[in-house]
């Protein structure tokens, strides 16, 4: 989606359906992904990560009740909708907000979290004491990814460039070194972020037996050939909407131990400048736009 096309307009206010809830939003996290959402028909109302009160329940649900404070990852790779006022939800796509965290914070955290999250624990089962490379680790997902690892209890590596050698480190990771240079390899687990350069390139840094992981470009029957060689497990994986990692991330943050950094915070009419400024590819943690 062109940030060109974003405009205002006004619909009904959606209906939950069954299993589902109506959430009032007031902060809609920013993405990547939302720059390329087109719908059936041309382009949707973009945002998959939300935060707000629930302000109606549809049948069924058991989960949350009116009033809550929530937020998530909505009905994702499906638009999600929530560049809006008001946007309906499964329920089980979303989890109670953590006491303190409060909404713009808790809609920065869902697809980066989830994406990080998935990738580092259910993907390649990160255990303390193993090394892990996080590429582009000052971004959305890296810079959450960093915080995970060593939640998991991991030695980390980051790679950004050197402007942002210090806010990784203020992040606890370990090393950080320059994307452009060469980390210093033996590592168990590789989460690749960046879009466009072959995720082969980490695979000399590995050990063998390791995992890479790349969340951006999907990797080649050549390159899990070159890996399985070594024991190396490469794939390509995919965010997916999981209530049980929500929650999760949801401790993680009560606990002091995840904090989505925020580059900027927009209002909701400037979406298209928000978009502007994720099409760079030189933010520095995430996006939130706030909703009137």
């Amino acid at each position: 989606m062109d940030a060109a096309t974003l405009t205002t307009v006004e619909r009904e206010r959606p209906v939950p359906g069954p299993g589902e809830v109506l959430v009032r939003v007031h902060a809609a996290g920013v993405n990547p992904t939302d720059l390329r959402l087109d719908g059936e028909d041309g382009p949707d109302v973009p945002g998959f990560d939300v935060a707000g009160v629930v302000a109606a329940t549809g049948v069924g649900v058991t989960l949350l009740e009116p009033g809550e404070a929530v937020f998530g990852m909505i009905r994702f790779p499906a638009p999600g909708r929530a560049y809006a006022q008001y946007a309906t939800a499964p329920a089980r796509h979303l989890t109670r907000q953590p006491p303190g965290l409060g909404h713009v914070r808790a809609a920065a955290l869902p697809l980066a979290g989830l994406t990080a999250w998935q990738a580092l624990h259910d993907t390649a089962g990160v255990r303390p004491g193993q090394r892990v490379l996080v590429h582009a680790a000052a971004g959305g997902v890296g810079h959450l990814a960093v915080q995970i690892a060593k939640a998991l209890g991991a030695h980390v590596t980051g790679t950004a460039s050197p402007g942002k050698h210090a806010f990784l480190l203020g992040l606890g990771a370990d090393e950080a070194v320059d994307y452009a240079g060469e980390p210093p390899g033996g590592f168990d687990v590789v989460l690749d972020g960046v879009r466009g350069p072959d995720p082969a390139r980490s695979l000399p840094l590995m050990r063998d037996g390791g995992v890479l992981v790349s969340i951006t470009t999907p990797l080649t029957g050549e390159l899990a050939e070159r890996a399985a060689a070594r024991g190396i497990r490469a794939v390509t994986m995919l965010v997916e909407p999981d209530h049980t990692g929500m929650t999760v991330l949801a401790g993680l943050a009560e606990g002091g131990m995840l904090r989505p950094e925020l580059d900027a915070v927009l209002p909701l009419e400037r979406a298209a400048e928000a978009h502007e400024r994720i099409a760079s590819g030189r933010t520095r943690g995430k996006i939130v736009l706030t909703v009137p």
